[in-house]
């Protein structure tokens, strides 16, 4: 189970982590649960709630128990029972899968659409009639009062198929060149269809007329959105941001030589419906390609809100969420979940792969998708409703898991430095398992440091408990009457914006002038002031030479530094800042700044070098007294004693170039150069030999000449070559 958080709204993944092939046996997935984590916390809600290879579409049952969806490849239909959380039938098909609708209330009512115009209905048993359509359709919607199926496709006529009467009865002519999408209100069965033109045609099935048209396309343009609208007969020509070629296309209100400014180059294309979706008797939800969603109300041409998605996607899906007045709308990257009246963004739902189609499961929180990969996905909202009957234990999960949150992966491990390990003695650990590298240190087992900690230092424990009094001691001192004091830490820094703050009240009786906020009463560098760590170094050579003037100044501050220790001492444990006003001698020096800066710079550089001398004379005494030190050889075990003769010719050979080493390396046998024909060098090298295999080649070559002198001659022998004998 995987959690995420947008707008402090908890989403719960159910179905990522691994899945665990079929084939594999009951004992091999019980071994392979205990090695691998991910396995072993992965929720597995419905048993094999995937396909082969895509899932297109997916669909719930009006009684809730039955979750359909179909696929590829092959081509197949999946039906997965909610009550057994596993999978029911499955059927395979002839084509891919447009789109699906359940007509009866469980699965043995079931109309498909196929993407080569056939239409294909199952019964409970499986298969039961096919028939075709003139176009290819793309979407379909079902009439419950008089049993007819409403087609739309690449085609300006929308065909009508009665399941009473078994025969198509005459199409609806839509002045569209093609549909996209329709829908049927399910309050007043007013049937609507969105066109590539970006309309929705309105259609009351009773008289079988068209009653409303609704322009979308030019609703869905405004003064923020990035809409790029094209004519699609032709181009349009601009000229000094406007456009002066007709169109072909009649846009209601708006002729082509009139139209705004503001189109010139971002009109491109014109947005089509792709998404269409009814709610209650007036409300109505249009989707465009390119990522707009128009909220209408029927009594009103013009759009309540206009949504942008700012992917310029394709809407896939439009859903209503009625118990907190919400919008879910989905294209192929994101699922977005808004609030109707406001507009304003709820949360949204990003998964890994591209989405094909979103089903909200009715009354509940949980969401189904169906991705561009094999597995479909499970998701979990507790805001948005409980969880369904067939899985209420995802309350009482989510609740566990809200009351103990799960500790991070790095709260076990202690982040640690190269430095930190030379501290601790722990360098030899470098590329063992008990350190994993990562960025400029390593990672290390808590546990172990503890104990490391505890061995390097044993009183750490003590100054940590100190530590804790001392904390505790301050807070309980807090809530008494403050008094103002300088801080334990970078007292001077802390004086400083003291007297900076005092000027800055002194200067805004005269000009108004705009007060930053101090940094003694922020609480984000209250650290600065408490921890010894980052007390600021005056000696270093980087302070010296930024603040070359602080000398002069910090002599004056380190008065009061001392007259405040002193009253500090006086008066124990109350620490009180006395009452004094800051000398005006600074403001007297300021037109001397620059020259005093030059010189104060030029100190403090002599003074560098003077210090790195001195430095370097202490290192040559280091290094001639090391060179005198003897200087001791551990012998290893198994070699011979090598003479320090031995040593200085070879450190004398080393220190020579590699031109002068290969001469004497020639000169001794064991390299030779030569010069090539092409006039490059080619170098050879032999091997020394050791004292054995001398001896060995000595043996082989006298065992060789005394074979040679022993053998017995067969030269005295000539063959007799037989001449061919003839046959009479």
């Amino acid at each position: 189970m995987q959690v995420s958080s947008l707008n402090e709204v908890k989403i719960y993944s159910l179905s990522c982590g691994k899945s665990l092939p079929e084939w594999l046996s009951d004992r091999k997935k019980r071994a392979l649960q205990k090695k691998d984590v991910d396995v072993r916390r992965r929720i597995e809600l419905i048993q094999d709630f995937e396909m082969p290879t895509v899932c297109t579409t997916i669909k719930v049952s009006k009684d809730g128990q039955y979750i359909l969806a179909t696929g590829t490849y092959k081509p197949r239909v999946r039906c997965y029972d909610t009550y057994q959380l596993s999978l029911k039938f499955e059927r395979c098909l002839d084509s891919e899968v447009v789109t699906f609708e359940i007509l009866s209330d469980d699965y043995s009512k079931i109309v498909f659409l196929h993407n080569d115009r056939y239409i294909e209905f199952h019964s409970q048993s499986g298969f039961y009639y096919k028939t075709r359509i003139p176009k290819f359709g793309r979407d379909f919607s079902y009439h419950y009062p008089s049993c007819d199926l409403y087609f739309v496709g690449a085609s300006s006529e929308v065909y009508r198929l009665n399941l009473e009467q078994g025969r198509y009865l005459n199409p609806l002519q839509t002045d569209a060149a093609e549909n996209n999408v329709c829908d049927i209100n399910s309050v007043h069965g007013l049937f609507a269809t969105g066109t590539i033109e970006g309309r929705v045609e309105c259609w009351d099935p009773r008289t079988r007329n068209r009653v409303g048209l609704l322009d979308c396309a030019l609703n869905s343009v405004t003064a923020d959105s990035e809409v790029l609208l094209r004519c699609p007969s032709r181009a349009p020509l601009q000229r000094s941001g406007r456009i002066t070629a007709h169109c072909s296309l009649d846009l209601p209100g708006v002729s082509c030589l009139s139209r705004p400014s503001s189109w010139d180059n971002r009109i491109n294309s014109l947005p089509t419906i792709s998404a269409l979706k009814f709610n209650g008797a007036l409300t109505m939800a249009v989707g465009t390609t390119t990522g707009q969603v128009l909220l209408y109300d029927l009594r009103s041409d013009k759009p309540l809100l206009v949504k942008d998605h700012q992917y310029g996607l394709p809407i896939k899906s439009v859903h209503f969420q009625d118990s907190l007045d919400l919008i879910l709308s989905a294209d192929s990257r994101i699922v977005k979940m808004w609030n109707k009246n406001s507009g304003k963004i709820f949360t949204s739902l990003e998964p890994e792969h591209d989405l094909n189609d979103v089903c909200l499961y009715p009354n509940s929180g949980m969401l189904l998708t169906a991705n561009e990969t094999p597995k479909m996905g499970i998701y979990y909202i507790p805001v948005l409703g409980p969880a369904p009957r067939w899985c209420s234990f995802l309350d009482n999960l989510t609740e566990e898991l809200e009351e103990n949150p799960e500790s991070t992966v790095y709260d076990d491990y202690k982040f640690v430095t190269k430095k930190d390990l030379e501290n601790l003695g722990l360098t030899h650990l470098i590329g063992s398992p008990f350190l994993r590298a990562y960025m400029h240190g390593f990672f290390m087992d808590i546990r172990l440091y503890h104990k490391v900690k505890l061995m390097v230092n044993p009183f750490a424990y003590e100054e940590y408990r100190k530590d804790k009094i001392r904390q505790k001691i301050e807070e309980t001192r807090a809530q008494r009457v403050q008094l103002k004091k300088l801080p334990k830490v970078n007292k001077e820094l802390a004086l400083k914006l003291i007297e900076e703050e005092e000027e800055k009240q002194k200067s805004t009786w005269k000009k108004k002038v705009k007060s930053l906020p101090n940094i003694l009463t922020d609480d984000r560098f209250k650290v600065m002031f408490e921890n010894p760590d980052f007390q600021v170094d005056e000696e270093s050579e980087e302070f010296r030479l930024l603040n070359p003037l602080v000398s002069k100044i910090s002599e004056k501050r380190k008065k009061k530094l001392r007259l405040l220790e002193q009253q500090e001492l006086r008066e124990k444990e109350e620490e009180e800042e006395p009452e004094g006003k800051p000398s005006d001698a600074e403001s007297s020096e300021s037109s001397d700044d620059e020259k005093a800066w030059v010189e104060e710079v030029r100190k403090q550089r002599r003074l560098l070098q003077q210090e790195e001398k001195v430095k370097r004379q202490e290192r040559l005494k280091e290094d001639q007294q090391t060179v005198l030190k003897p200087q001791f050889y551990e012998i290893k075990a198994g070699e011979e004693f090598r003479s320090f003769k031995d040593s200085a010719t070879k450190q004398k050979l080393m220190n020579k170039t590699l031109e002068d080493r290969l001469k004497i390396e020639a000169k001794n046998g064991t390299l030779s150069v030569s010069d090539t024909t092409v006039g490059s060098k080619q170098l050879t090298f032999t091997l020394k030999r050791s004292e054995q295999q001398k001896k060995q080649q000595e043996a082989e070559k006298l065992h060789r000449q005394e074979r040679k002198r022993l053998r017995r001659s067969a030269g005295h022998l000539k063959s007799r070559h037989k001449r061919g004998r003839s046959f009479h």
